[in-house]
């Protein structure tokens, strides 16, 4: 039998590799950032074209190719970063596999120009799908630049699974903005088709970050610093209060590497016990410096997750760091058995002025004894609260014989008879029907009814809008601007109104009639949080999102309860609805109990 087994060729391989090394057009960027970086480079520039699709051009200052490098560096496992295998436990650099170039390069247009600071003339080298097109020598500054263009050319496939141009931006800035957190002496900038994004100028790390989230961003921040032999913790966590539902805004950072892991996020979670309301998401920028030999970065192509030697010691010093740091600056309560509570000054009469000496009132025309005065109204009421409290004794003594037909439910909040409609615990509705009986989830059936509305309402581009007599601004990050930005015609559909909308806030001057200004910042935070999840690539995808988010957040909660018009108008409308039994998350709205359902509850049959 012949052999059967072959080696592939080079491209092939380049090929295979490139679909783990590069999913996304957010994957080059990273990797070309990380590759300047390693470079030594004080300057950074990015330029993206039409979410990276057409073009993704990084600049920089660093050292430099030679010749020989320019043309070595797009092939298979070709690095400058480690040469034995020991190198693998000593690792300082961002890239090590050598992969990341001949990746690129295999599914793009690649045009690559660099030179070193003591050359006169660079080298320009043009590869497309791991075919070199052309080396010449040309003129260009110090650094490096790496232009990658048509992205997935040769691959149609991949091209198309490509999400919609705002999806795909939004993964660019989220690459850009922790290669950015993670070196702050380092100067960046971004344009997105030929519009700047970010210009991050050199400085400390609570610049970075507020240059980074937005200018609010300074007092949200609590600083961290801990020293110890087996790790050292350094960065911001945000105050409880300005918590938010969604996540995003969770930064770790090993050896100036971003990482995920789920393990160290609880830990931080944990010391925020207590502090944080339900559904919300506690913020942090930290940077974890340890040994280098005490980790390992080699196990996951995008190099995000880390296996550290003994992560439940990391998990009690970043507990204890954080729990600290939050009473250190008074944003725990701390607990002073030596403080006696009786010598504070109330905080509400700390501010307060002197109110002088108290005075007394005095009606000249009062008497006690005039019959018709309306003042003395003491002894009348008093009379009457006994003669109600006597014969309330005797009530339910007037007519025995119809004792059982005085029987009726309690009214309290746990059932509340209208009409036909019964709400139960403050959270379902029982409606009678011919057949049977029928019982609604109020919150879900809630979701559905709204859900249908708001898809109206923008589909038609028809809704009412109430004016806020004064406008409110509310502060987002840039990423989130962009979004909102792109949200605009859709949310203006809904109901609202935008006066203006700047680089770090927005400002709303009309809201839909459903909502009240004190609902406006979470609405949208929920909003921005399951856009983010939910990823739409299609405009019709997008209003879905919009839709079920608002109706989700508007919704009447659990614990409401409803008067006899309220639980009438919920059960219409519900019925009303294209798709009533189900919410808009797919879940079910309501149960119909036949009348033989009933009866078999009971073992009994119809009379």
């Amino acid at each position: 039998m012949s052999d059967i087994i072959q080696l592939l060729p080079d491209h092939v391989a380049n090929q295979i590799a490139a679909g783990e090394v590069v999913q996304r057009p957010a994957s080059v960027v990273k990797e070309l950032i990380e590759n300047a970086i390693d470079a030594g480079a004080t300057e950074v520039k990015l330029l993206v074209k039409d979410a990276g699709k057409t073009l993704i051009q990084v600049i920089d200052n660093g050292r430099g190719m030679s010749e020989t490098d320019a043309r070595l560096c797009f092939e298979r496992h070709a690095t400058s970063k480690i040469k034995e295998a020991q190198d693998l436990f000593h690792l300082n650099t961002k890239g090590f596999r050598g992969e990341a170039m001949a990746s690129i390069a295999a599914i793009a247009h690649v045009e690559l120009k660099t030179k070193q600071q003591d050359e006169e003339l660079g080298t320009c080298l043009k590869i497309e799908g791991s075919q070199v097109i052309s080396q010449e020598v040309e003129a260009t500054t110090k650094g490096s630049s790496v232009a990658v263009k048509n992205l997935f050319f040769n691959i149609p496939a991949r091209r198309n699974f490509l999400k919609s141009d705002t999806i795909e931006t939004r993964h660019i800035v989220t690459e850009f903005q922790r290669v950015a957190l993670a070196h702050k002496e380092i100067s960046f900038s971004m344009n997105h088709n030929q519009a700047e994004i970010y210009n991050l100028k050199a400085g400390n790390l609570k610049q970075r970050i507020v240059a980074v989230l937005g200018g609010k961003t300074n007092e949200k921040l609590v600083p961290i610093s801990e020293e110890t032999d087996v790790i050292s913790i350094n960065g911001f966590v945000v105050k409880p209060e300005y918590a938010k539902k969604k996540r995003g805004e969770q930064f770790f950072f090993v050896n100036n590497r971003f990482i995920k892991n789920a393990y160290l996020h609880h830990a931080v979670n944990s010391a925020f016990e207590g502090l944080l309301g339900n559904g919300y998401h506690a913020s942090y920028f930290l940077f974890l410096t340890v040994p280098t030999e005490t980790i390992d970065i080699n196990i996951h192509p995008t190099k995000t997750e880390i296996k550290f030697d003994n992560e439940k010691v990391l998990y009690a010093i970043i507990r204890a760091s954080v729990k600290h740091s939050l009473g250190q600056f008074n944003v725990a309560p701390v607990l002073d058995f030596n403080r006696d509570a009786s010598m504070d000054t109330p905080y509400a009469l700390s501010k307060k002025e002197h109110s002088g000496n108290p005075t007394i009132a005095v009606d000249p025309n009062f008497n006690p004894f005039s019959e018709h005065n309306p003042k003395n109204s003491f002894a009348n009421t008093s009379k009457k609260a006994a003669t109600d409290s006597w014969e309330s004794l005797y009530t339910g003594f007037k007519d025995e014989s119809n004792a059982f037909s005085q029987l009726s439910f309690d009214s309290s909040d746990e059932t509340t008879a209208s009409g036909k409609t019964f709400q139960i615990h403050n959270k379902y509705l029982l409606s009678t029907i011919v057949s049977g009986v029928v019982l609604i989830h109020q919150n879900l059936a809630h979701q559905r009814i709204l859900y249908e509305n708001f898809l109206e309402h923008i589909t038609v581009k028809e809704a009412a809008s109430q004016q806020l007599l004064f406008p409110i601004e509310i502060s987002f990050s840039k990423e989130e601007i962009a979004v909102i930005k792109d949200l605009e015609e859709d949310l203006v559909s809904t109901g609202f109104l935008f006066e203006k909308i700047t680089e770090e806030a927005i400002v709303i001057k009309g809201i839909p009639t459903s909502i009240s200004e004190s609902q406006i910042a979470s609405i949208l935070e929920e909003l921005l949080r399951d856009i983010k999840e939910e990823i739409p690539d299609t405009s019709f995808g997008q209003l879905d999102v919009i839709s079920k988010s608002l109706a989700k957040s508007l919704a009447i909660k659990t614990g409401n309860k409803l008067n006899e018009k309220e639980q009438e108008a919920l059960v219409n409308n519900l019925f009303q609805c294209k798709e009533p039994s189900v919410s808009p998350y797919g879940k079910k709205t309501f149960e119909t109990l036949q009348m033989g359902e009933l009866d078999k509850l009971f073992n009994t049959t119809k009379s």
